[in-house]
């Protein structure tokens, strides 16, 4: 089972990161696509089988975030992740901004990998 699950959350980080990358690069372009339904809903969909098999594979191996070193690192780097992303990809904020954030969020997505 643990060898499904670890399965289930590398392809769901390889997701993650695909999708982040193409509303980003919609984002540069001011495509219309990135407002669209399913691109609004389907990385919810993604994050949350990729945080749910972490946590599962985190309870299976008993690790435990402010335990063990690294795992804490991986939670601080998501948060950074989670805010970034949110900065690059929400309208409202000036396109440098925006970019430089999509930047950001990447070298964090890196750091968590």
């Amino acid at each position: 089972m643990y060898l499904a699950i670890k399965h289930l959350h590398i392809t769901c980080v390889a997701l993650s990161l695909a999708g982040f990358l193409l509303r980003g690069l919609w984002m540069c372009a001011d495509s219309p696509l990135l407002y669209a339904s399913l691109t609004r809903r389907l990385p919810h969909i993604v994050d949350a089988l990729l945080l749910g098999s972490a946590i599962a594979l985190a309870v299976m191996s008993g690790q435990a975030p402010f335990v063990q070193a690294w795992l804490t690192a991986k939670v601080a780097g998501l948060l950074v992740y989670i805010v970034l992303g949110a900065l690059a990809l929400r309208p409202g904020r000036p396109k440098p901004v925006r970019r430089g954030a999509f930047g950001a969020a990447l070298v964090s997505f890196a750091y968590i990998v």
